[in-house]
């Protein structure tokens, strides 16, 4: 079969945005599969697959539900189906911003804690927290991808439960790039997109939730339709979806999904380790190559895997660094939210390797060099 054009005269690896993130041609290829009813057996074996594939990653015997949605769409969801009562919202950056938004919007009674975009919320603001009302639930966001910040979200789940407080992981950015032990750290509610560490095309959200959840699911007023994880779970155990699924997604997913195990998600762990270690490296000798500022944005002890922002002396623009770097071949990502005019960001998670990504690193850097040089 014949590719499109803009498949086939784009070489992999020249992709490293904070997401979406490059897809392998053959997963691409994986979507050209044939249309099928999705009530029939011929779907409930392909939906299979996917659980399949999806289960190994999550580390969990529970189902994952699948949604045709971003993953904002199970942020909701997650906020929908929390059993009633206040809602604690832990915020260090532009997504853990919009969880909270998220919580807000739904009509929840929602509590912001934390606002330090430089690290986690601290353990023991959560706790005080915690100790000074009950809530039925806490928003987290494991790998803040605006930032470059990774939350211990197992310490976390294990404080909040002893105050009955149930955790909902926004791990979009986490997720096959990063540790995530959805049944051995007890997570209520774990979520994550299609188009990060998973390296898949977007337009998917997949989530798991612990039976106790599930269970206090159905006590939520306003739970809505489309993201009615207590019909997501009816749903599942016959391998269907409640609502109309994208197929040609499902297709992909299905393949990426055997890809990852044969290569193992502990090995695929290891692999993003080892591109976020080189890349933290990297920012510091570019400090010590060109003589300016530039430095991690992330604390030492809590640094994503899978993306990297890295904070601009205020002579440089990072706009212009990431224009510098697309006429060398490459895409990155500038800064987000309020880190736009000081910080870009390097996505280095899904498919991606140490020989791409010394690429890109190499582009960068001479970009920088090149803007200092007419500066």
């Amino acid at each position: 079969m014949t590719q499109s054009p803009a498949v086939s005269m784009t070489p992999f690896g020249t992709f490293f945005l904070p997401g979406p993130t490059e897809v392998r041609p053959e997963v691409l290829a994986a979507m050209t599969g044939p249309m099928l009813p999705h009530r029939g057996a011929a779907f409930e074996a392909l939906f299979a697959r996917v659980q399949a594939g999806l289960k190994p990653i999550f580390r969990t015997q529970r189902p994952v539900y699948v949604s045709s949605s971003s993953a904002t769409g199970l942020m909701e969801a997650a906020i929908r189906c929390a059993r009633p009562g206040a809602i604690l919202c832990l915020v260090n950056g532009a997504f853990s911003e919009r969880f909270a938004n998220i919580a807000h919007s739904c009509g929840r009674d929602a509590t912001i804690i934390g606002g330090d975009w430089h690290r986690p919320v601290p353990l023991e603001v959560v706790e005080a927290a915690l100790e000074a009302r009950p809530y039925s639930a806490l928003t987290v966001v494991h790998s803040e991808t605006s930032t470059g910040t990774l939350t211990d979200i197992q310490a976390l789940t294990q404080l909040a439960h002893r105050y009955d407080c149930a955790v909902l992981v926004d791990s979009v950015t986490g997720l096959a790039g990063v540790p995530v032990e959805t049944d051995a750290w007890e997570l209520d509610f774990v979520l994550t997109g299609s188009q990060k560490a998973l390296a898949l095309p977007p337009g998917l959200a997949f989530g798991v939730a612990s039976e106790r959840f599930i269970a206090t699911a159905g006590l939520a007023e306003g739970r809505g339709l489309y993201f009615d994880l207590v019909e997501f779970e009816q749903y599942i155990h016959k391998n269907q979806t409640p609502n109309t699924p994208a197929l040609s997604l499902l297709y992909a997913t299905a393949v990426q999904g055997e890809r990852i195990t044969k290569e193992t998600i502990e090995r695929r762990w290891e692999r993003h380790t080892q591109m976020a270690e080189h890349t933290h490296s990297w920012v510091h000798e570019l400090r010590q190559r060109v003589g300016e500022p530039f430095c991690v944005y992330a604390p030492d002890d809590a640094r994503s895997h899978t993306v990297t922002a890295v904070s601009v002396p205020p002579s440089l623009s990072p706009d212009a660094i990431v224009k510098g770097v697309a006429k060398r071949g490459f895409v990155i990502g500038g800064g987000y939210g309020k880190l736009k005019g000081s910080t870009f960001r390097i996505g280095h998670m899904g498919d991606h390797t140490m020989e791409g990504l010394e690429n890109v690193l190499e582009a960068t850097a001479e970009s920088i060099e090149e803007l200092l040089a007419s500066s």
